[in-house]
């Protein structure tokens, strides 16, 4: 849920631009810098594409139904369950 949490901070996150990002986690107990790369859809299959891959399924999931619960202002205008947040790629070797 990068772009909600960005979206959540007050930032304003631009579709095509390249960035890492980096938010503290903590799980365990434990706290750890985890570090994300923010790239537009044209540049993962440009750059999978490139390294000799296939690409054989891209799959974006839903949000859980109680997500609406948690993020109620944040979700008010999205219809369904399916918003830009996660996409999945499954490739194949060439």
């Amino acid at each position: 849920m990068g772009a909600l949490l960005q979206h959540m901070a007050g930032e304003k996150p631009t579709y095509f631009e390249i960035r890492n990002r980096t938010q503290e986690w903590a799980m365990g107990g434990q706290t750890a810098q985890m570090s994300f790369w923010d790239r537009p859809l044209h540049a993962m299959t440009e750059a999978f594409t490139a390294a000799g891959f296939r690409i054989s399924v891209i799959s974006e999931p839903p949000f859980v139904p109680e997500a609406r619960e948690v993020f109620p202002e944040e979700l008010r205008e999205i219809t369904g369950t399916r918003f830009l947040s996660f996409l999945f790629f499954v490739l194949e070797a060439g």
